[in-house]
């Protein structure tokens, strides 16, 4: 029997709403703290013919100034690929890319230091685009490449055939806490570095390696990010290494934080992607045949975009079985900041794709596109196996389907829509269904796994460490409900402490969506290894309160322990755990899990390379004013796949940010460079985050009920990214408002975002 606890709210609500809560910049520190600052490179491609410090060395107030030749260690920020220089040594690749890194007593003193370098550079022909790179073949990796049946044959015996080509923009984070580290040197020059990364194992592993140390010699810390959305992932190691190595030269405790520009211009994006397309399919819109070729922009070194461009080939399905496919992908590298993970990570890009292709086979065929998704869904029981070779369990499409057509009201609201749009000129309304299935696990193996160490202490209170990071997605929340389950205990018993990576080492990044699988699950096998070592003691203890209790199921509830054969008779956590002291009994436990039943051949493109799927389904009204191009979302209802959910209210808080947050993507965001490779949109004042003006007037999200899932930790299942994809719903209702225009008889040209322009270029195209 488990504890049943009562909804609560986020561990650090209060703190957030009071201020309270500690960042990166809030460390407080000797008043021997230096402020670190970047010099970064002005020109996208160059040489770099030489340089001068001497006056900005001057500059008082400067402590140190430091070029690659001052690096003690490795110069390198990608700790698995090396391609990624950690300050720029003959030459730069991207604009942003940092030369020298300045210490000095303030920030305005750095900067003032940063104007005085004098520096001579022989500008190169820069590559910026994807179209750029593939003229001049400059690929990141050889194509890669998914094939399932006979498409070539397949689509040439189709009834009908489209093709064509869709467009897909960037993104940026714009997670509210930049880029930010604090180091702090210790002895024997080991250092303790203050992160705000999604990724502290890597941190380290970085930070040793620039400095030329161990692992064992640096630790790594985060307490909580402002907000990462895959932005922290790897892009977190940068900062900390040029405040470490500053740290190193000035044997002083050395903070680095990015302003807001400095962070849009620096860091990588959600990549671009072009993609071209072509299908077959018969009267009922089913598709018979796809071939898909994605092509990506990487930026200028590798970071994690095979990765991503491996996940937008598994996700270039979405929902919809398709025997005869063909998915290729290819990244190019260009003078750009290395584009990186991003909510979704690649599976938005691949996604957008089918949905495209299933709106213009329900515009050629005449019929609702909500009917064509329908006929293309993966069934439970065939039509259940996925391009690359992995079997579609626990379907729940058909039941998202069928109690999301009926709440929503949608073929009623179609035909309203319908009569709307006869009626009027210049404001027209559109309605959309997109469904979701999103595989869930690190599509890099090894890396699903994790630690944990927990930790009772004599009066029975309870620390967890785990190898999971805070960024306000409420995992730690979720550990804590997950710990008081599995102990019996009330939450008041148990704090998680910062991650560090000096008490569970080696920890995957919290991405994948998988943090609270990975993490929780690991947390559980230490408790259990606690509670095992601690029920010969109980069962003693309680036989001395009742000679007739030996044996049994023990109960842990509600800070006691009884057995289930005889409740009334309880035994207190708290005293149970002062004689286990006593007694020595280790109080402490490690614990791992690691993701059964992984793989992926990559050479024959077959495996099960997730765990299980999660699902998810949205209907959105759009209204969009013809002679403007202005969108308003005018309602959206969401349904979505959460298995068992852990904590409804912080699922649902996912659900909805998530959903905005891919309407932004959708509608508003767009990045723009200039030819030289400056980025024009810097700023919250010229780059659109979705505003409370975006969200829906009316906004609905529900959890599906009855919907468990075994195969993770108390049967939840992950929420993080998946709901970043319903937002689709929107984009292609507004496609469905532009094409009522031409009453639904032309294709509209399209792409992602549909800002105003895109709308206002595609109306005019049809008039």
């Amino acid at each position: 029997m488990k504890t049943e606890l009562k909804h609560f709210p986020h561990e650090s609500a209060v703190s957030h709403v009071t201020g309270e809560a500690k960042y990166v910049s809030d460390i407080q520190l000797h008043d021997n703290l230096l402020w670190g600052q970047a010099y970064f490179s002005p020109i996208a491609h160059a040489l770099i013919k030489k340089y001068d410090l001497s006056e900005a060395l001057q500059t008082e107030g400067v402590v140190d100034i430091l070029d690659f030749r001052r690096i003690p260690g490795i110069n390198q920020l990608n700790a698995f690929t090396h391609d990624e220089f950690c300050l720029a040594e003959d030459k730069v690749t991207f604009i942003g890319q940092v030369i020298f890194l300045i210490a000095a007593k303030d920030r305005e003193t750095a900067i003032e230091a940063s104007k005085k370098i004098k520096i001579d550079f022989e500008e190169q022909e820069a590559i910026l685009t994807i179209e750029d790179a593939m003229a001049v073949g400059n690929k990141l990796s050889p194509t890669r490449s998914i094939t399932t049946g006979n498409p070539d044959v397949a689509i040439e015996t189709a009834k009908f055939h489209i093709q064509g080509s869709l467009t897909t923009g960037a993104q940026e984070h714009w997670y509210l806490e930049t880029q930010s580290a604090v180091c702090v040197p210790g002895e024997n020059r080991n250092m303790t570095v203050y992160a705000s990364s999604q990724n502290p194992t890597e941190t380290q592993n970085v930070v040793a390696e620039v400095l030329g140390l161990q692992s064992n010699q640096v630790i790594c810390e985060v307490k909580r990010m402002g907000g990462g959305f895959g932005g922290k992932e790897t892009q977190a190691n940068p900062i900390a290494a040029w405040a470490a190595l500053l740290a190193d030269a000035t044997g002083q405790p050395v903070l680095m934080q990015l302003s807001r520009d400095e962070d849009q211009k620096i860091t990588g994006k959600r990549h671009p992607f072009l993609s071209y397309y072509e299908a077959g399919f018969d009267e009922n819109g089913i598709i018979s045949a796809y071939n898909v070729d994605l092509h990506a922009n990487a930026g200028s070194s590798f970071d994690l975009s095979i990765p991503i461009l491996e996940r937008a080939m598994f996700h270039a399905d979405n929902s919809y079985f398709i025997e005869n496919m063909r998915v290729t992908g290819t990244m190019w590298k260009t003078n750009q900041p290395s584009n990186t993970a991003f909510r979704g990570f690649g599976g938005p890009q691949g996604m957008a794709v089918i949905e495209n292709v299933i709106d213009r086979i329900a515009r050629f065929l005449g019929k609702d596109a909500s009917e064509i998704r329908f006929n293309n869904f993966y069934q439970i029981h065939s039509r259940n196996v996925t391009h690359y070779g992995q079997t579609v369990k626990n379907n729940k499409l058909q039941r998202l389907w069928n109690e999301l057509i009926k709440s929503s009201d949608y073929y009623k609201r179609r035909k309203e829509i319908e009569l709307f749009n006869q009626k009027s000129h210049f404001l027209k309304k559109g309605l959309a269904l997109t469904p979701l299935k999103f595989g869930i696990s690190f599509t890099t193996a090894f890396l699903n796994q994790a630690g944990a160490l927990v930790l009772v202490y004599k009066d029975g209170s309870v620390m967890v460490n785990h190898g999971g990071t805070e960024m306000g997605q409420g995992l730690h929340t979720k550990i804590l409900h997950i710990a008081a389950r599995e102990f019996g205990l009330t939450m008041d018993r148990i704090t998680i402490s910062p991650t560090n990576t000096s008490k569970v080492p080696n920890t995957s990044p919290t991405a994948a969506s998988s943090g609270t699988d990975l993490n929780g699950m690991a947390v559980k096998d230490a408790i259990r290894t606690i509670k095992n070592r601690l029920k010969p003691l109980a069962y003693k203890m309680l036989s001395a309160k009742d000679d007739s209790i030996n044996d049994g199921p023990l109960i842990f509830r509600d800070n006691f322990i009884y057995l289930k054969s005889s409740p009334e008779i309880k035994l207190s956590f708290s005293d149970l755990i002062r004689q286990a002291h006593i007694a020595q009994i280790s109080l402490s436990a490690t614990g791992y899990y690691g993701t059964p039943d992984i793989f992926f051949d990559r050479e024959k493109g077959k495996g099960k390379p997730f765990h299980y799927y999660a699902f998810g389904m949205a209907v959105s009204e759009v209204e969009v004013d013809i002679l403007t191009g202005n969108t308003r979302l005018i309602q959206t209802d969401i349904l979505h796949d959460a298995g068992k959910s852990i904590h409804p209210e912080i699922d649902k808080g996912q659900i909805m940010g998530g959903f905005i947050q891919g309407v932004g993507w959708c509608t508003t965001e767009v990045v723009r460079y200039d030819k030289k490779g400056n980025l024009l949109n810097c700023s919250p004042d010229t780059y659109k985050i979705p505003g409370i003006g975006d969200f829906p007037v009316r906004y609905k999200a529900d959890l599906l009920k009855n919907a468990n899932n075994p195969n993770a930790i108390h049967q939840s299942k992950a929420i993080g990214e998946p709901p970043f994809m319903l937002a689709f719903s929107v984009w292609m209702a507004i496609k469905d408002a532009i094409s009522s225009v031409a009453n639904h008889t032309k294709e509209p040209d399209f792409s992602l975002p549909a800002t105003k322009e895109v709308v206002l270029k595609s109306i005019s195209n049809l008039i």
